[in-house]
């Protein structure tokens, strides 16, 4: 099951009382796919969404109506649920709809919940994406008045809320881990917040892992680079000069490196008969490097 059908489960569990019913069905009626006085058409690829529409068509309207399903060509199924005329009639009394334009009747969301009138509008048009790939919430709003009134809704309980019209739709989308949590929660779906949560704590704890993997990964490339070309640096020195011309400090620090590949210099410098600090034997191994240098160079004398 995606995590939209989560949240649309969440939500009709949460749709439990008469004025929940009565302002849930407003948001589903008002952001179907055909609203007018002869005909009435809710359209979901949810089958969840469907049947509670019929459900609560019948609790509000003493109604029964029934879920058809079409298969589209890309395999989908859609969920159909269709009024006749004159029941088309009777909601559009019951909820004072107006003929010439969808919009949200203040009113009566305002004796109602604000918030389970949203979540019918999720149900109608609303759709989440898995938080493991991407934080987006968007609604498919029929309308670009309602769309616009629908952000502006958004927008009074603090989430921002952005419009766009993509292939003839007007699109209400929201980006951003909180005010999606914000608005699950707003609709009722707080368990599917938790979720999400949880999700993004997993995340940012698994890419901070990453980061400090990734991290020392780098600092064990330079650490062993930096050996590397201490030891050829050493190497040169012993095959050109010995290491018994060199004073007793840094032929010490040189056998430890030969010796030790993977020792980092504040090892080394515990390791020294007179332990020293990590820039002490940083220092000693400048000198071989210089000394190194010389002898490629040619300069170096005796």
């Amino acid at each position: 099951m995606s995590f939209s059908n989560d949240v649309r489960q969440e939500i009709c569990s949460s749709v439990n009382d008469k004025d929940r019913r009565f302002a849930c069905l407003y948001g589903m009626l008002l952001f179907c796919r055909t609203l007018n006085r002869e005909h009435i058409c809710f359209q979901s690829e949810s089958r969840i969404s469907a049947e509670l529409f019929c459900s609560l068509f019948e609790a509000v309207f003493r109604k029964k109506l029934s879920v058809t399903e079409h298969l589209r060509k890309n395999g989908v199924v859609l969920c159909s649920c269709d009024t006749d005329s004159e029941t088309a009639q009777e909601v559009f009394q019951k909820y004072r709809l107006a003929d010439n334009a969808r919009l949200i009747d203040s009113e009566i969301i305002a004796t109602n919940s604000l918030g389970v009138f949203t979540a019918g509008v999720f149900l109608a048009c609303g759709s989440v994406n898995d938080p493991n790939k991407e934080y987006h919430l968007e609604f498919a709003c029929p309308e670009e008045q309602l769309a616009v009134q629908l952000a502006t809704l958004l927008g009074d309980i603090g989430v921002t809320a952005k419009t766009v019209v993509r292939r003839g739709q007007h699109i209400v989308y929201i980006k951003g881990s909180e005010s999606i949590e914000d608005t699950l929660t707003f609709i009722g779906a707080s368990q599917c917040t938790l979720e999400l949560m949880n999700t993004k704590i997993y995340k940012d704890i698994r890419n901070k892992a990453n980061r400090i993997a990734n991290c020392d990964a780098a600092n064990i490339d330079k650490v062993v680079k930096a050996a590397m070309k201490q030891i050829d640096d050493i190497k040169l020195i012993d095959h050109a000069v010995g290491l018994d011309t060199l004073s007793d400090e840094l032929r010490e620090v040189a056998q430890l490196r030969l010796d030790n590949i993977d020792m980092s210099l504040q090892e080394i410098g515990e390791t020294l008969s007179e332990p020293i600090s990590r820039s002490g034997v940083n220092h000693r191994f400048k000198k071989l490097a210089k000394l190194a240098d010389e002898i490629r160079g040619g300069s170096y004398e005796k």
